[in-house]
């Protein structure tokens, strides 16, 4: 059995690989070969809540588990907490015990580009993001892996929050990035990515521009959101899989109780416009909106990238 730490996967994937991997196993009938359970939400008293994740793939082949726990008192990074347990697909033994926060981190991020790979405008020029935390850090770093941003406006929590994290990711990745209020940030850019933990809206939908593309990442319960209404209304709305939207998504099922947007604002998952059998983006002037709430499948694959590089670097 291998054990992985953080610093090991970061230095096995690379971020184009895993967009590469994760499109690939959608586009393909991954519905046919796939099990992959709503995930487990298990209540911790007082303090948060453990998500069980597992999914089985026979065309990997790959079977795993991630046991996540974010707890909403904890401070910063420790809030949430993951880890990996990759399995045998024949043997059912454990082959490795991953530490996933940067595994989840990578995933997550690799999804949205994939995402805004088939829903940005393509002369898209401007990212806006949400955060200051890991997932804000990983989508800046990999979403530039497939559109070619000329800037990226941050916005934090705080003015000083925005202006540390930028200050950081300039020093780190070498990118024009600018601290940026939520007004600016959502009316300038022309992909958005939500990052944060907030539990009810961070902007106001009345503030996109027609033609801008939004990956809402941070929320994932059903009676929490990162957007309001107005930007569901307003938009032509992606999920990863419907099963899980639907059961989890508080920026969906929110505005649906209100009368909003109805099932039909769904206009495809992520599977079928990566295997062309929707479109995507069909205008310019469209708003268009990815839920990102992470599936079991894109850690099961990025997992199973990280542990064959790692056996293929032993062999070598």
């Amino acid at each position: 059995m291998r054990v992985f730490t953080d610093s090991d996967i970061r230095s096995l994937l690379h971020p184009a690989e895993v967009v590469e991997a994760i499109e690939a196993t959608f586009a393909r009938e991954y519905r046919t070969t796939a099990v992959m359970p709503v995930r487990m939400h298990v209540k911790v008293a007082g303090r948060g809540v453990l998500l069980v994740m597992p999914c089985y793939d026979s065309a990997i082949p790959g079977l795993g588990v991630k046991l996540v726990t974010f707890f909403e008192k904890a401070q910063g990074p420790e809030r949430l907490q993951a880890t990996y347990v990759l399995l045998d697909p024949v043997t059912g033994k454990v082959r490795a015990v991953m530490a996933a926060n940067y595994l989840t981190d990578l995933r997550t991020a690799a999804t949205s580009a994939v995402a805004s790979r088939h829903l940005a405008r393509k002369d898209a020029k401007v990212l806006g993001v949400f955060g200051t935390g890991r997932q804000a850090r990983s989508h800046i770093e990999v979403m530039s892996t497939v559109l070619q941003f000329d800037r990226v406006l941050v916005c934090g929590s705080s003015a000083e929050s925005s202006r540390v994290f930028a200050a950081a990711i300039v020093s780190e990745l070498g990118l024009t990035v600018e601290p940026a209020d939520a007004r600016t940030c959502a009316s300038q850019a022309d992909v958005i990515c939500t990052c944060t933990t907030s539990s009810i809206p961070i902007f106001d939908g009345r503030w996109l521009e027609s033609g801008t593309h939004v990956n809402l990442v941070g929320a994932f319960q059903p009676d929490k959101r990162e957007a309001d209404s107005e930007t569901m209304r307003r938009a032509r709305i992606v999920v990863e899989t419907y099963e899980s939207a639907l059961a989890e998504a508080g920026d969906l099922l929110i505005p649906m109780s209100e009368g909003v947007i109805g099932r039909q604002h769904l206009i495809a998952d992520l599977h079928e416009i990566t295997s062309g059998k929707k479109a995507g983006r069909t205008a310019a002037d469209e708003i268009t909106v990815f839920k990102n709430l992470g599936c079991a499948l894109e850690d099961l694959v990025t997992a199973t990238l990280a542990y064959r590089k790692a056996e293929e670097r032993a062999s070598a």
